[in-house]
């Protein structure tokens, strides 16, 4: 029997989650110059994502320093419609990571999809 008294909670389609992502990474692409790539990998990329698959995102960013954790605190990660796991790497971060023999590497190379930037004036969409 159904409850008239209780939430009901809907997952977002992964469609809808792309489109909010890509608008995302519009928006940190004006207000951060130094983010070069937004990519996807994960159940997202590989267009495996369900009810409850979170968003795994690879940040770009020629200006990023420090630890992990510290570099996380600079991206409104909030703000995304899913729980999200980021990495931020600088471009030859990501370089010697794709050239390594990490499980990381490994599943970036196989799975990494990158968000289109937007063309410049023209339309922003996935």
């Amino acid at each position: 029997m159904r409850s008239l008294t209780q939430s009901v909670l809907r997952w977002p389609r992964p469609e809808q989650v792309l489109q909010e992502v890509q608008a995302w990474a519009d928006v940190q692409r004006r207000q951060r110059p130094s983010l070069q790539r937004v990519g996807l990998f994960g159940s997202y990329a590989r267009g495996t994502a369900s009810v409850g698959s979170d968003l795994d995102l690879l940040l770009i960013d020629a200006a990023a320093a420090g630890p992990q954790h510290q570099r996380l605190q600079y991206w409104p990660l909030a703000s995304l419609p899913l729980s999200c796991d980021a990495l931020i790497l600088t471009p030859a971060e990501l370089q010697a990571l794709l050239s390594g023999d990490s499980r990381m590497g490994h599943e970036l190379q196989r799975d990494l999809r990158w968000l289109p930037s937007p063309a410049p004036g023209g339309p922003q969409a996935l």
